[in-house]
């Protein structure tokens, strides 16, 4: 917990939950509340969830889960088991309940892993197994990106192997997560290169991540390929809010005004509003004013 007085959250949380103010500044208010912490601020978080957007909601689920606080597991619950919700926000409450990773999430993470939507079914088999792998003496550490991960690294580091066992579709999800931020660990060109093949897997779950990833490592190798993705309209709304979004991380030359194209009422509204937050992150990183911190998720 910070220094930051009960008056000062409030003003904070009312501004996350004031739909009239701008999107970047309740990104802002929302990553604030986070880097806070403690119950107020979780229970400010968690009003987030009556918002219309799916990205601030699933944004919402992501911040729960880094504060790795049990006080959020009845929230999440809640909102994994609404079949009503968004599949964005939905896995990104499963994947908060596996970073928080006590034993009671254990059930319902096992029930939904049988959802029918994909993307919460195979996230909640990617929570399972971590909290498994805490389970037998797994040992949590610190991300080099400050974020707590879906899946360990691997103690591996030949990028060849390391790339067999990311595009390996016949291998768990977990394995494969775990080749993939060791990719993400090693940070060199080849392996971000290795990496953005991820982008061409079959699920979608999958690709968000490699997307998500590659914002966070923030290299201009990946800019092709994040973009031919959010370009394809075909593509799942959620890889491509994730690519708006690591590119406005990354904020390379021409990203912004690709982005930009993005802003119209006929686009899906997460990628829209992912495209609005991005440029907020472009203007601001490249004015050094003010650092998202790689904190947006996936």
């Amino acid at each position: 917990m910070s220094d930051f007085t009960l008056e000062q959250i409030e003003s904070v949380g009312a501004l996350l939950i004031n739909p009239d103010r701008p999107l970047k500044e309740r990104f802002r208010a929302l990553f604030t509340l986070k880097n806070i912490g403690g119950e107020h601020a979780i229970t400010w978080i968690s009003k987030g969830f009556e918002d219309e957007s799916a990205l601030l909601k699933h944004e919402v689920a992501y911040c729960l889960g880094q504060l790795q606080d049990p006080a959020a597991i009845p929230v999440l619950v809640a909102v994994l088991e609404d079949s009503g919700r968004e599949a964005i926000v939905r896995h990104e409450s499963a994947e908060a309940l596996g970073a928080i990773g006590t034993p009671e999430v254990l059930p319902v993470l096992q029930k939904y892993s049988l959802d029918p939507v994909p993307e919460v079914s195979e996230t909640c088999k990617m929570a399972v197994d971590r909290l498994h792998w805490l389970a037998n003496g797994g040992k949590e550490q610190q991300s080099v990106y400050n974020s707590v991960d879906p899946a360990p690294p691997l103690d591996e580091d030949c990028i060849v192997k390391l790339k067999k066992i990311l595009l390996d579709a016949s291998l768990p999800m977990f394995d494969r997560y775990r080749a993939m931020f060791s990719l993400r660990n090693k940070g060199d060109d080849e392996s971000i290169a290795a990496l953005a093949t991820g982008l061409d897997c079959a699920s979608a779950l999958f690709r968000h991540e490699v997307a998500f990833v590659l914002g966070q490592v923030a290299s201009p190798v990946a800019v092709k390929e994040l973009t031919v993705r959010l370009r394809d309209v075909a593509e799942n709304p959620m890889v491509r809010h994730e690519c708006a979004e690591a590119l406005g991380g990354i904020g390379a030359a021409g990203v912004e005004q690709e982005l930009a194209k993005y802003l119209s009422s006929d686009e899906a509204a997460v990628v829209r509003e992912s495209c609005v937050v991005a440029l907020d992150m472009f203007d601001y990183n490249n004015s050094k004013e003010f650092q998202y911190a790689n904190s947006i998720q996936s």
